[in-house]
Formats: structure tokens, sequence, C-alpha cells
């Protein structure tokens, strides 16, 4: 007798159980320990190079630092693209990557070229700063903090109070404050009597910097020990600073305070954060990089309850907290998972009408899952949105091996077969079949998980989830599943009644449920015998239903991922430059108003800010969390076009509404992105106004606009070269006293009560308040003679780019459009007919991006991956079945599911996006193990029964297996296709797909396997035979040949 794991299994119960109880242990432990997150931890391959310069204006920022910086980096390794934005004072500089690169190397890389040209950059620019793009970048939860106190007073308690209890929360990274009031200490001048004394501001800021300064000067010897000597200088109180001695002109000496008003005030406001009407300061909270989100927000909310302890006087609100999804999205899962298992439990029953066989599957599901808990702990792999998906996709074919096992040992039970020999003769005989059926599964998901692409780095973890989940399940299977059938099938095995003690429970539903089987069992046998004798009309009605359900593809939508309804919705106000504080605020008020007033809406956070690295523009955002979905009627876009159309009355400010989404933001904000290039900025914005007019035309495109910022008013100061040359005047120190006249100059810090305060210089007020007065301000060149401005320069007006773009070191715009509806690629193509047909210049081209290029390319790795998997799928069969024919027989089960697939989607309005896309690969391995069952059985028992009752009988006693084995996968996943709950939608087509792909594939493979299998059998048998009658051809003329060189031996 051959050893095998279930026979062991079965002989050894106690030693069984306690294998099974240390995996649930550890599966409990993982449940309790593993990290949860949104998505899985996707490097992406990009890199950003920030570089400051302060005061600078774009086209400066753009000729001095950007251009200079593009150069040294058009030369890294692996560059795939590379973006520019140069705006007022700050450079960013986007560097993408081939998929494939090591971001570490590449960073250094990138470190490595900048120092090269950092020596050619301005002065006043600050060194360019490198890092990775990271989705960890953006805050992990912010918090608004009012209290009905003076704003100043507010900001130092949150500074000194609030901001502490944060930084010292496990995972937080940084801490930042923004719409409060900055304090600083400010030495304000009259230029009349500096200049009476010789002085300027530059002069005065280089020797408060020299004079505040604490330094070591070594050490000295005082006995047997040394003593550290230091040098103390620096300021500790706005009374010293006044005291700093000043050499004038005469050298004689001054106190600051002489010359200088000093005072400890607060920055002029520049900026306005509300919570839900009432004006607050805001607290920004980004996690270090491994930090978990869900963790970091946990310990957050937890010094959060000790704040409001601490000062209940502070009204502290929760305005953005990504846990909060993500926790809703997990549970949403969760429950579908707990639903989808109690469905297929619920099958089984109906089935096999045996409460103890039901059990042995209730008992398997969870120990499979804690299995699969235990391995993805082991192996780093996180609880988020997609491998949690993948466990509830996973749990109707989790128990597909367990019900075969099962199936085939009741079966033999209801024979009269023992327990134990049921369960140990039951689990032999299927072996072959299930190995097979769970590596053609796990199969189909290793190209995905493989390959590299962005389909790979979305969707390798719920592959390595899925392979780790059905392996699990073969070994419960081959294990748990006949070690517990020998212990609870034992006795009368009864499929009408229940028994509990010695009492009775006649099933009242299940007996009719068994007469539709039965009925369903007759009616398949008269329709397969039907078919088998019309085969090759069975054969053209598949592939007719195959070749229309292909045309379906013309009117399912294409797309990149479903729209996730994260609850959250961003209003970003792009107002003018130069407009008053006070009147952005009315103007905001208004929006904000509006949206509070809407049913669905929960919070309503608000901030005007200055150019940030993220806005790259000076805008106002209003950031709209709504109720949760149970909670409200409305979905997140349904809101986004609300609040579209109140804004869309609005002058005065350009205004986009958008639902956010941190799943598919990692692709890009807008469906369709348009970019013109070109040399000439003004010509590119004429290009893009005439294309914006062809675009908003199409009935494909809901929504598109010009992502053109509107130029900012400037006065440019342009130098008499000649007449500043007699003073002895430059350009640079022209602009230097300018810069520091109407901006000020920061000289230094001093530390007052343990808080570090900027010190600066400013000239009176008066030199900025018109233009008259600014060209007042004096200059002193080398010859020492001070000059006005306005006698050495002229003053122009003109309208500067707030923000320069460029692309590949080509200047572009962009025009951003929102597709109607769900099929991006018939969008994106009728968008590119539109645009191709313009007459462009020479010298100026388009380039499409977005949502519809990332899908393109996302979709064709999944191509290739759906190809190498259905070759992967055929060699294993062919491998399995000794023969490539039946491995073809086998597989012929696939076209049909994608058919099925299709119908699916047709039906329910579904798009082909990157979730169904993937259930079209898992349909190649999920749906052939219905093929396997029947083949494995036709062959066992074509040689004793004859090829057409081998047919037939295969099909009346696989049909329940592969009834049961179907129906508890497709209500398994019944509850995730639904897409109901937080991060539902996302992974909504992957079930629908399949669902549908292995619903027509059962329909059809029961009758069409049996069909082509007779065919090709009866074409075999015909070339055997033909092969046969050549042998016997060739035996005789052989024969004969040997007959004539006999008789011709004796001759010789």
């Amino acid at each position: 007798m051959r050893w095998s794991v279930s026979r062991t299994a079965i002989a050894r119960p106690v030693a069984t159980i306690m294998i099974t109880l240390m995996v649930v242990v550890l599966g409990v432990s993982a449940i309790l320990d593993i990290p949860r997150d949104l998505m899985p931890d996707i490097e992406l391959p990009v890199a950003i190079a920030i570089t400051n310069y302060p005061n600078a204006s774009p086209e400066e920022v753009e000729a001095m630092v950007t251009a200079p910086v593009e150069q040294s980096l058009a030369s890294v390794e692996n560059l795939s693209e590379m973006m520019s934005y140069s705006m007022e004072g700050m450079s960013i500089v986007v560097v993408v990557f081939q998929l494939d690169s090591d971001m570490n190397f590449a960073t250094l890389n990138m470190r490595e070229k900048i120092a090269l040209v950092s020596g050619y950059l301005p002065s006043g620019a600050s060194d360019p700063m490198v890092m990775k793009m990271d989705m960890n970048m953006m805050p992990v939860m912010q918090v608004y903090i009012s209290a009905d106190i003076p704003l100043k007073e507010l900001t130092s308690r949150i500074d000194n109070q609030v901001v502490p209890y944060f930084e010292r929360s496990a995972g937080v990274a940084s801490v930042s404050v923004f719409g409060g009031e900055t304090e600083e200490i400010a030495i304000e001048f009259n230029q009349e009597t500096l200049l009476g004394y010789g002085l300027d501001l530059s002069l005065i800021g280089r020797m408060l910097a020299a004079e505040n300064i604490n330094l070591p000067s070594g050490d000295v010897a005082r006995g047997s020990t040394k003593m550290i000597v230091r040098t103390l200088g620096e300021l500790r109180s706005i009374a010293e600073l006044e005291q700093i001695p000043l050499i004038v002109s005469d050298r004689s000496i001054l106190r600051l305070g002489d010359v200088a008003s000093v005072t400890r005030s607060f920055k002029e406001r520049d900026s306005i954060t509300r919570i839900d009407g009432r004006t607050a300061i805001g607290v920004m909270i980004s996690k270090q990089s491994d930090a978990n989100t869900v963790s970091v927000s946990r310990a957050l909310n937890r010094e959060l309850s000790k704040l409001r302890a601490a000062y209940p006087e502070l009204n502290v609100s929760v305005g953005y907290d990504q846990a909060e999804f993500i926790n809703r999205s997990i549970s949403s899962v969760a429950q579908a998972a707990l639903t989808g298992s109690l469905l297929a439990i619920l099958v089984v029953f109906l089935f096999l009408r045996n409460i103890r066989s039901t059990l042995v599957i209730a008992i398997s599901i969870p120990v499979s899952l804690l299995a699969t808990f235990a391995s993805m702990q082991l192996r780093g792999i996180t609880l988020n949105l997609v491998t949690l998906s993948a466990l509830t996709l996973a749990v109707g074919m989790l128990v597909d091996n367990s019900i075969v096992v099962l199936e085939n040992i009741f079966r033999l039970r209801v024979e009269a077969r023992s327990a134990d020999e049921a369960a140990d003769e039951g689990t032999s005989e299927i072996f072959v079949a299930i190995l097979g059926s769970t590596l053609t599964t796990v199969m189909v998901f290793l190209p995905i998980a493989l390959t590299r692409g962005m389909a790979s780095m979305m969707f390798a973890e719920f592959c390595f989830t899925m392979i780790i989940a059905l392996l699990a399940s073969l070994v419960v299977a081959l294990t748990v599943v006949p070690m517990l059938c020998s212990k609870l099938l034992r006795g009368t095995i009864s499929t009408t009644y229940m028994r509990l003690g010695q009492r009775r429970y006649v099933y009242r539903f299940v007996p009719k449920f068994s007469s539709y089987l039965e009925q369903m069992t007759d009616g398949y046998e008269f329709l397969i015998r039907k078919a088998l004798g019309q085969r090759k009309k069975v054969l053209l009605f598949s592939v007719g239903i195959f070749v229309i359900s292909i045309l379906l593809l013309v009117f399912v939508g294409w797309e990149l991922l479903p729209q996730t309804d994260e609850g959250i919705v961003d209003i970003d106000i792009d107002i003018p430059y130069g407009t008053a504080l006070s009147e952005k605020d009315v103007l905001i008020r208004k929006i904000e108003d509006y949206v509070l007033s809407l049913p669905e809406v929960g919070h309503v956070s608000m901030s005007t800010a200055g150019q940030s690295m993220m806005s790259m523009t000076q805008n106002a955002t209003v950031t709209v969390s709504l109720k949760e979905q149970s909670e409200r009627r409305r979905s997140s876009q349904a809101v986004v076009d609300d609040i579209r159309g109140f804004v869309s009355d609005i002058a005065g400010a350009k205004i986009a509404v958008a639902a956010q989404s941190s799943i598919t933001s990692m692709f890009g904000a807008n469906d369709i992105s348009l970019m013109v290039l070109g040399k000439d900025h003004e010509t590119l914005e004429t290009i893009g106004n005439q294309l914006l007019d062809r675009i908003r035309q199409l009935p494909e495109i809901e929504h598109a606009e010009l992502d053109v910022k509107e130029g900012n008013p400037e006065i440019r100061v342009r130098i008499n070269r000649n007449a500043a040359a007699h003073y002895g005047i430059t350009a640079y120190q022209l602009a230097d006293s300018l810069s520091q006249a109407l901006s000020g100059t920061r000289a230094t810090n001093i530390t007052i009560d343990g808080k570090d305060i900027e010190v600066n210089l400013i000239l009176s007020d008066r030199y900025s308040e018109s233009v008259e007065n600014m060209k007042q301000i004096v200059v002193t060149g080398s010859f020492g003679i001070p000059v006005p401005i306005g006698q050495i320069a002229a003053f122009e007006y003109d309208n500067a780019p707030s923000v320069i773009n460029r692309h590949n070191q080509q200047n572009y715009i962009t025009i951003n459009a929102d597709v109607s509806g769900r099929d991006l690629e018939g969008a994106s193509q009728a968008l590119k007919r539109a645009v191709s047909a313009y007459a462009f210049p020479d010298g100026y081209h388009y380039e499409m991006s977005g949502l519809a290029q990332e899908m393109l390319s996302a979709f064709s790795s999944l191509a290739k991956a759906l190809v190498v998997s259905i070759a992967l799928v055929f060699l294993l069969l062919a491998a399995q079945f000794e023969s490539p024919l039946m491995a073809l027989i086998v597989m012929a089960a696939v076209p049909f599911a994608m058919s099925g697939a299709f119908l699916a989607m047709f039906v329910t309005g579904t798009a082909l996006s990157m979730t169904s896309f993937l259930g079209l690969i898992m349909l190649v391995g999920i749906v052939v193990n219905n093929s396997i069952l029947l083949v494995e059985f036709i062959k066992q028992n074509e040689k004793m029964l004859g090829k057409t009752e081998a047919l037939v009988l295969a099909g009346k006693l696989r049909m329940r297996p592969i009834l049961m084995t179907t129906a508890t996968t497709c209500f398994g996943m019944i509850p995730l296709s639904l897409g109901i709950g937080e991060g539902g939608e996302m992974l909504a087509p992957m079930g629908i797909s399949i669902i549908g792909g292995l619903a027509a594939s059962t329909a059809i493979t029961l009758v069409l396997i049996p069909s082509i299998y007779s065919i090709i059998d009866e074409r075999k048998m015909m070339r055997e035979e033909k092969r046969a009658e050549r042998r016997l051809k060739i035996q005789a003329l052989e024969q004969i040949w040997a007959e004539e060189d006999a008789d011709e031996k004796p001759e010789q």
C-alpha cells in the first residue's frame, strides 16, 4: 500500500488536530498583529529635485535654476521622462524612471549629477533637494483647532502645547502648522537715518549675524585637567538686541536701538484657515515612510484624547484621517468575505443535504484562511484593500478542493463504505485532479506576480495572497477534510433529516431542492446524449456564442480603475495674483456656505495658502469630508456635480472640483491629459485655446479645461547701465537693494523663552505703497555715493507667467479632460481624432498622457500576462494528461469563460478595467478545473464503460461537484461583486467578470467538453486506424521484399 498524506492524517487524527490548532493560533496571532493599510506598499519610479530661489520670477527660475538642473539630469541612467515646473521662488524637476529602476540608486545618481552644476546656480538659490516621490508624502491626518482666544495666543499655544503631543506619537515623521500667525522680531529703519550714518541693511545684517553667535574656542590647561573654552555671544532678549553697537561712517559707535525700532510682533497674515466656518489653525501630520497608516492614526487619536482632556477650552476637530477610509474599507470587504463564506456553506448544505458534511466545509474555510494569514505575516504582506479582496475572492475558491474531496467521500459513504475507507479512497481517487486544478489556478497568478509593470505593482500582493490561500486550501483538503470525514461521517448518513441525541429534525426545503437536482441530472443526461448525436452543431453553436460575445467589447467601456467613493471632495480655487486677502475670503465663504448646506457633508475645512510644492499656484483649497456612505443618499461624484453646478456661476476665480481617490491618484488626476509642446508660450496658449474649443464639442467629454494659470502682474526694473556706472552700481547691487527694501532681509534668529524667533530687517512700509515711492529707494555703489533707483533704472509693466512647465526640456501646456461615462478608451480615441485634424505650426506637436495612457500601458502588460497564463496552463495540463490533445480539450472552456465575463460586464454596465482584466486572467485557471474533473473521470472509465457511456456518466457523476464548486465560488463572490461599502467599487468588476465567466463556462462545459472529447477521440481513432493500415501495408511490403530477397539468393 502506497503512502499518502491523507491516509496519514486519517490514521493520526490527534496529530492532525494539534497541527491544525497550531495553524489556528498562528493565524489568530497574525490577524491581531498584521499591519493594515489602504493599498500595498508601492514604490513609484519617480523622484523630484526642489530648489528654492526666493523672490525670483518664474522666468528667472527657469533660466537660472531649472534649465541647468534639467541639463545635468538628462544623462541619469534609466530615465524615462522629465517634467519641470518653474514658479515664483521655486523650481521643481520631476524625473520619471523606468519601472524596474532601483530608486535608491536613482536618487543617488541624481544627487551626483546635480552636484556638478550646483556651483553655477545663483548665490541666492538653495542647494537642490532630491527625494523619492512617496505616497507617504501625503498627510496621514489633518487636525483643526479653534478657541475663543486671539489667534496670536492660539498660535503660541499650538506651537508650545499641542504640537509636542503629536511629535511624540509613534510613527510620526513631521508636524506642520498652517493658518496661524508667525512671530518675528522686526527691526524697522528709516532710509534717511541710515544714509545719514552711512549704513545700509546688508551691512547691519552682517553685523547682527556676527554678534549673535556661540563658538567653541579650544581648551586650556588648569592644573592637571583641561577645560573647554567657549566664546558666548548669542543674544537672549530684545534689550540685548537693541544694545548691539554699530560702527558708523565717522567711526563713532551707535546702538541699534538709536537708529531703528525693535519690536516683537507677528508677521502680516497672508492666509486663512477654517473648519466648518470657524476660524481655526490647521495641523498637518505626516507619517514615517515605513510606518503603518492605521497604527499611526490609532496612536494620534490616543494623543488627541489626552489633548482634549488636558485643554478642554480648545475645540479640536479631525478634518481628515486617512485611516478612517482604510478601516471602513477593510470592514466592508471583511463583511463581504464573511457573507460569502456563509453563502458558500449554505450551498454545500443544499447540495449534500447533510449537516455533518456541511460542518466539515464550515471548518475548512476558517482553517484555510487562518493558514493564509499566518503565511502573509511571514512574507511581510500587509492587510489592505487589495489583499483582503483577494481573500474575499478566495473564500469561494478555498472550498473547491474541500468540496470535491468531500463530495467523493460522501458518495462512497452513501454506497455503504466505512467512514475510514471512504475518506481514504475518496481522497486518493481525486488527488491528481485537485492537485492539477489547484496548480492550474496558481499558475495564472505567476505572470502578474513575477513580472514588472504598473499592474504588477498594484496586484503582486493580490496574486501572492491568492497563491498562498489556494495552496493552503489544497493542504487542508488533503489532510483536515479526510480526517474530519473519517470521524464525523460515522454511523447512518441521512440526506433527509438531522439527528440530535435521540431526536430527529426533518429537512423541509432540502428534499424539494434534492428533487430539483435529480430532475436537472436527468435532463442533463438527455441533453448530453442528444448533443453527442449532433456534435458539429454543438460546436458551431458554441463558436457562434463566442464570436457574438467578442463583439460586446465594442459596447463595454474601458477604464483604468473604477472610481472609489472615499467620501472626500476637493475644491481648488485659483484666485488672480495680487487679490486682497479680504476679497478672497468673501468669495471662498460663498462656496463654504453652500457646501455646508448640503445634507451629505460632515466637515468642511478651508485654507488659503501661498505657493507650494503641491499646488504650484497661489490658491485656496476647500476639503469637504462627506458622511459615511450608509448615512448619505448621494455618492461623492454626485456631490461633485452639484458643487460644480454652483461654482460655474462664480466669477473672479478658476474653480476645480473633484472627488478624491487615493488609488487612482497614483496614475494622475485627469482621465485624459493632452500636452501641447513647443517653444513660444503665447503660441502654445493660442493653440491650446483652439484645441479646447474642439474638445469641448465632443459628446464623449464631460469637462475640459486649459491648465494655464493667469499671468501675474509685475513691474520690471531695467537698469540703465551707463547711468549706474557713474556711481559704481551693478545690476546685482540694484536688485539686492530693491529686494531688501521691499521684502526685508532675514538677519539672524534669536531664542527667547525657549522659542526660536526670526529677526528681520525692514525699511518703512511707505516704499512699497506706490511705484513713485519705490523709485526713491536709495542704492549705494562702490564709490559710496547714494542714488535713488529712479535715476538709474526704467520701470516697465507686464504680466509674467505664474508657472512655466517643461517636458523633456521643452515648454508645454496641458488640456485636461474628464470623460462622460466610463468608456475611457473610446473617449481617448475620439479626442485623438479631433486633435489630429488640427494643423499644428512647425515646431509644435502634442502628446497624450493621463489615465487613458496609463490604461493602455497596464492593459498591454495584462494582455501579455493573459497569454503567458494560457500557455503555462496548457503546458501544465499537457504534462498532467501526457497529451497535448487532452490539454486542448480541457482548455476549450476558456474562450466561453471570456464570453460569460463580457456578457456579465455588458449587462451590469461594468467597464473593462485593470480589476476586471485580472478577473479574466483568473478565469483561465478557474474554469479548467471543471473540465479536469470531467476528462479525468472519462479517462478512468472509458475502457470499462465505452466512450459514449463514459462521457454521459462523467457528466452525471461529476455534475454535482461541478455545480457545487461553481455555486460556492459564485456565491462567495456575490457580496464583493455588489461593490457595497467603502472601497468595494474597485474590486466589484473582478467579481462580476469571474461570476459571469464561471457560470457561462460551466453551463457550456458540461455539454461542449464531452462533444469535443468525442470528436477528437473519434478523429484520433481514425488516425490510429489509418496508421495501423499503413503499418500493415508496410509489413506486407516488407514481407514481399523479404521473400523476393530470399528468392534471389539461390540464383546468386
